[in-house]
């Protein structure tokens, strides 16, 4: 009895004992493609044949790793071959891990890592599983858009309950291995050195009667015994919740509810059905395709940074110019991660509120129990505040986050380039002003570039890396290998007036304020925007990000780009400027703000801005829904072409990422590309062209009619 594949190994062990290994070669992981179906199938016929068998043991050679689930690279092909395809193809996965559920002999899986999405599906055919202490599991479909099609949906419900059901596969969380025993999904926890002892000891017990592994069988394939209240309780209830928590816009979560639903009362081949329907009708959709999508190109820009960081130098010891609330940010994330810096200011009140910054969200961390006291103290430490260059000494990087003013940041970045060593990288922390020209003030230019962090620093996940036209290859990749040291998403950018995520971000803004001025209400517009899926809409926006920072941007941004950012009428940013409301940071703006018990800033409504900008709003008028998100969302699409068109960007899979982190554009919408692709590129140009009057950032880019007449997509 022996099974030599690429993906899994059979060999027998004593006392009638088979390992079913899996071990993908030349990967680092275990995953469910095309290759390791075929193998199992193979694999399990002949278990099934084997004479004399008496149990299967169910390993991986992968250390941490289970099986990470299916090979999400081949869902985009599978699904484009249509629902019956998709169909035929979940019916042949099932009819494989239906084998396993139906091998004559015992089996139990010795869980040494992370078992997600298929993986664990796997393991839930098996009889019996012991799981790794360290090890984490889970059925995460949902986040793609999808349920489980594994039979995730069947067998989970009638193995750890309905209700628990629910939380595990329309939460899509991971869990820790002490939630999984607490409710039944695993049999034993060990550590990873008794894992396979334990396992086979389990595995002793089915062979010998002492664990009833037939009854089992049963229960996971027969129809679960629900009274009415009992469903009632378990299913309207659980997808109040669940629709409460996913929103409108996320129907994953829901139709795997519905799912368990319409199957729980069903034998497992009837419920295998009904989960393939609901997971077929899930794939043929905009989400998942988004959802899919981002997982990866997120993927495909780690990769990318990962080879980045091999050519640069690991920062050993870096620091930040300018402590206030972002130079705190930076600083809190560095030592948080391991990194030492040094935080200095030209003044004792920018270190106090840079020091406040850092310890507000140490303590934050302390609060929730997620950090001790004394490992706050021990980051603290790793913090040194200065007023000069004193504690320069071996510093390898510095970044610089004084006020955003292109002659104070060169005078700054100038003076600190004498006080470090030769081989030290400088990035500035700008959102808008010139690489290029910063460098000016530099002696090793080379040594320089952008790496613009986005406020919160220690919630949003993206920097962008901004190539100057002198930046060498080590510069860029050493502030990447930073970046990701601080558990940071690193993109590369070339350098432009606000480099990506902000040249796209403006034409947004010049696009909402045009409509105050034609008439729209500023909180209606925030509720459509919201609608299609923003956090918030862009007055909110506006005030989070300060209506001060975003008019001196605007700025930038209208000399940088003036036939399409220049503004040629008064807008209500302006208004709000000058008379002081600089949003969040002064306590009103579009809206006012007030603290709630727990300290955190609620929006209120504020008759006083309405009338403030009325002077500059247009005759009050209805928009319809579509009106206002197409002239939202077009400048900044065409925007994003430009970049693509100017190599700003290198992909689209970059800049959709960018737009996702950086500004928080909507998930299920995959990006500003893919939601083009998705609504059509000749229906896209046809909305720009019906508001091609209003203004010069309406103008379709050549290339995308181009692209439209050729029946070209972003994605293929």
């Amino acid at each position: 009895m022996q099974y030599q594949g690429k993906a899994i190994k059979v060999r027998a062990l004593d006392g009638g004992v088979a390992e079913l290994c899996f071990d993908r070669d030349g990967d680092s992981v275990n995953k469910f493609d095309q290759l390791t179906l075929g193998e199992l199938q193979q694999a399990l016929t002949l278990l099934a044949g084997t004479s004399g068998l008496r149990g299967v043991l169910i390993t991986s050679a992968k250390p941490g790793y289970f099986i990470v689930g299916a090979d999400i690279g081949e869902f985009g092909a599978l699904f484009r071959r249509g629902e019956q395809a998709l169909l035929a193809s979940l019916a042949s996965a099932n009819a494989i891990f239906n084998a396993l559920e139906d091998l004559p002999a015992p089996s139990v899986c010795a869980i040494n890592g992370s078992a997600l999405g298929g993986g664990l599906e796997l393991c839930l055919a098996a009889d019996a599983r012991v799981l790794a202490s360290e090890a984490r599991i889970g059925l995460p479909e949902v986040k793609l858009g999808i349920n489980p099609g594994f039979g995730g949906t069947v067998r989970l419900p009638r193995l750890i309950g309905v209700d628990n059901a629910v939380e595990w596969i329309c939460g899509g969380k991971e869990f820790r291995a002490d939630a999984a025993l607490r409710v039944g999904v695993v049999d034993a926890v060990v550590t990873s050195a008794g894992l396979r002892e334990a396992a086979l000891d389990l595995l002793g017990q089915c062979m010998g009667g002492t664990l009833d592994y037939a009854a089992r069988r049963r229960e996971k394939t027969q129809p679960v015994l629900l009274n009415d209240i009992e469903r009632m309780m378990a299913f309207t209830t659980g997808k109040s919740v669940v629709a409460a928590q996913a929103g409108p816009n996320m129907p994953a979560p829901l139709t795997a509810a519905k799912s368990m639903e319409k199957s729980v009362g069903l034998a497992r081949a009837e419920a295998l059905a009904v989960e393939s329907k609901f997971f077929a009708r899930l794939a043929m959709g905009n989400e998942s395709d988004s959802l899919i999508g981002l997982f990866l190109n997120e993927q495909a820009v780690a990769k990318k940074a990962r080879r980045l960081e091999e050519s640069g130098r690991k920062v050993a010891r870096a620091a930040v110019l300018g402590a206030g609330t972002m130079g705190g940010g930076v600083a809190y994330q560095s030592a948080s991660c391991g990194v030492p810096i040094v935080m200095k200011d030209i003044a004792t009140k920018g270190i106090e509120l840079g020091l406040r910054e850092a310890g507000k969200l140490l303590a934050g961390q302390v609060d929730r129990g997620r950090m001790s006291a004394t490992a706050m103290a021990e980051v603290l430490r790793g913090i040194t505040p200065t007023l000069d260059y004193d504690d320069f000494d071996g510093v390898d990087f510095v970044v610089e986050a004084v006020v955003e003013n292109e002659g104070v940041k060169q005078r700054v970045l100038a003076e600190c380039e004498d006080r470090v060593g030769p081989d030290a990288i400088l990035a500035s922390n700008t959102s808008t002003i010139s690489i290029t020209r910063l460098a000016s003030a530099l002696k090793r230019p080379q040594n320089f570039c952008g790496m613009h962090f986005f406020n919160p620093v220690h919630r949003m996940p993206l920097v962008e890396v901004i190539r100057g036209e002198r930046s060498s290859e080590a510069a860029i990749a050493t502030t990447v290998a930073y970046a990701r040291q601080l558990k940071k998403t690193p993109i590369v950018v070339r350098d432009c007036p606000g480099f990506l995520v902000n040249r796209v971000l403006f034409p947004y803004f010049g696009a909402f304020n045009a409509l105050l001025r034609d008439g729209a209400d500023f909180r209606e517009v925030d509720r459509v925007m919201q609608k299609f899926g923003w956090p918030m809409g862009p007055a909110y926006l506006l005030d989070v990000v300060g209506i001060d920072v975003a008019h001196h941007a605007a700025g930038v941004m209208a000399a940088g780009f003036p036939e399409r950012m220049t503004i040629g009428f008064r807008t209500a940013l302006e208004v709000l400027f000058e008379a002081g409301r600089f949003g969040q940071k002064s306590g009103s703006g579009f809206y006012r703000y007030e603290q709630d018990r727990r300290g955190k800033q609620v929006k209120q409504v504020d008759p006083e801005a309405q009338a403030l900008i009325a002077p500059v709003c247009g005759t009050a008028r209805e928009f319809s829904e579509q009106e206002i998100v197409e002239r939202m969302m077009v400048p900044m699409c065409n925007e994003l072409v430009r970049c693509l068109d100017e190599n700003i960007v290198d992909s689209a899979g970059e800049a959709d990422m960018a737009l996702v982190m950086g500004i928080g554009f909507p998930l299920f919408r995959g990006g500003a590309l893919r939601y083009m692709d998705h609504m059509g590129l000749e229906a896209f140009c046809a909305a720009a062209d019906r508001h091609a009057g209003i203004a010069a950032v309406y103008a379709v880019p050549e290339s995308l009619r181009q692209r439209a007449r050729d029946g070209r997509r972003f994605y293929s």
